[in-house]
């Protein structure tokens, strides 16, 4: 056996940490393996996880809520071909990981072949959140007084805002993954987001704007001023906006997506029909259709965990696999599917760092982490300019999709009409209805201006939720269907 050499921070902290605070290292972990491969069980893993969040939120000018609170546990997963079994404890303990290991076991057990493991540091990783202290470590009344800041600046914006409501959210996230492939992993991740959200007023008529950010670095930046003011003014306006809204009409139209956070249609649209599990199980609409076109020439889709600091990288995956950048469609051809290591063993694939899971209470599976489109070479005003008639939807709110057929509904927050090829007046409820398999290759033009979001995102798959990114150039999309409150 030879014990984990990590060549960064993060991993080395980590594994110092569950070592030195409950006793956890290299030899008992074997152990817990060696209990949970008993029965000739093909694969097995551990997880352990210790994580403090906190968050404080204002409104009414007061703190009205806060909240400090730890998760911590470990799980124990057991594998025999497609079966898989899963225990866990929210006590990290030598004694509570092998009796979670000989549950989980007799959950999975139908034979197999594996052999006793000797665990083995991991290659070197490399740190994409360098943080010097945790940002839950932050005194509370600095939070405070941030949250103070906020409302005092926004309110002073404009006579009509009513009412301002600021959130902050901080989190450290310690992980230890070992299985029983002789992997050893580690990792200490932060997570920080401040929203801002204001009420806007014109006589009875009242709007709600709202604008966030986040990712995963120090919460000194979030105190920024040039930030958190940004935040302030963008809520204000798009409350302000929406107040001068007008009914958005209904029909088939061409369609123009701004950049950044317009990239959530594609994160639900098409990323998930994209996920291992359901493209194993031939649930998904892109199943058995790698080497096709699914999409308009010129368009690039990836998944990208390796990005510095934003919200949904990770250094490695739940299931201790480096994250790295995977193409999902290149020019519009499909060539890649997202894995976690159980469906891409099933589907003869590799793991592509994607497995992940929101808690040690949590199985992983095949998500997201930042999935976005790359960008093209079209001017973005001249693509709103190629428009005669149609809808500009610079952001947008909630929407359901149909993994299985493809179908989606997205509500727009924020969407313009264009008319003769400029940006008119804003609108109100608007919704583009499509499906995934098809919208992609409605896309005629695609801007050189790729953005990502402002870190934001949480996705929400089988009751988990973990925090990702979305990104989008300036596309336009022809003949999409509009829901509107006009006819």
């Amino acid at each position: 056996m030879s014990s984990a050499e990590t060549g960064d921070g993060a991993s080395q902290q980590a594994l110092s940490f569950f070592k030195e605070r409950f006793g956890v290292d290299e030899g008992s972990l074997e152990a817990t393996l060696a209990t949970a491969l008993e029965r000739r069980i093909d694969y097995a893993d551990v997880y352990l996880e210790y994580t403090t969040q906190d968050s404080v939120s204002l409104e009414e000018g007061i703190v009205k809520d806060g909240s400090r609170h730890l998760d911590q546990g470990v799980g124990v997963r057991a594998q025999s071909g497609e079966r898989q079994g899963y225990a866990h404890s929210d006590e990290i303990s030598v004694d509570s990981a092998r009796l979670a290991a000989g549950t989980a076991r007799t959950i999975s057990d139908q034979g197999g072949g594996a052999l006793p493991v000797a665990l083995q540091g991991g290659r070197p990783q490399a740190n994409l959140y360098p943080t010097e202290n945790s940002p839950t470590e932050v005194p509370i009344e600095s939070k405070v007084n941030l949250l103070d800041k906020i409302d005092r600046y926004a309110r002073a914006l404009d006579p009509c805002v009513k009412q301002v409501m600021a959130s902050v959210i901080t989190q450290h996230r310690q992980i230890l993954v070992a299985s029983s492939d002789g992997t050893m992993a580690a990792d200490t991740q932060p997570l920080v987001r401040l929203n801002v959200q204001v009420i806007a007023a014109d006589g009875d008529k009242r709007e709600i704007g709202y604008e966030g950010m986040g990712g995963r670095y120090a919460l000194e930046r979030l105190m920024d001023p040039e930030n958190w003011q940004y935040l302030a003014r963008e809520a204000v306006r798009v409350a302000k906006l929406n107040l001068a809204s007008v009914p958005c009409p209904a029909g088939s139209m061409n369609v123009v997506l701004g950049p950044g956070w317009p990239g959530i249609l594609l994160h639900e649209a098409i990323g998930h029909g994209l996920e291992g599990d359901f493209n194993r199980k031939k649930t998904s609409a892109f199943s058995d259709r790698l080497g096709e076109r699914v999409a308009a020439e010129g368009v690039t889709v990836v998944d990208d965990g390796t990005l510095q600091e934003r919200r949904g990288s990770i250094n490695i995956d739940d299931e201790g696999t480096p994250s790295r950048r995977n193409v999902l469609i290149e020019n519009g051809v499909l060539v890649g599917y997202l894995h976690d290591r159980l469906n891409a063993k099933l589907m003869g694939m590799e793991p592509t760092g994607n497995g992940r899971r929101e808690s040690y209470a949590h199985m992983p599976l095949p998500r997201m982490t930042n999935t976005f489109m790359l960008p093209g070479q079209d001017d973005p005003g001249d693509i709103i300019r190629s428009v005669d008639r149609g809808l500009y939807a610079v952001s947008f709110g909630g929407g359901q999709v149909d993994i299985t057929s493809g179908k989606f509904v997205f509500s727009a927050s924020e969407a313009y009409l264009i008319e003769d090829g400029k940006v008119g007046a804003p609108v109100k409820g608007a919704t583009l209805i499509g499906n995934g398999p098809d919208v992609l290759t409605r896309v005629t033009r695609i801007g050189n201006d790729l953005e990502l979001d402002r870190g934001v995102g949480t996705c929400g798959k089988d009751g988990q939720g973990v925090p990702v990114g979305v990104g989008l150039p300036t596309i336009r999309i022809d003949d999409l269907t509009v829901g509107g409150t006009e006819g």
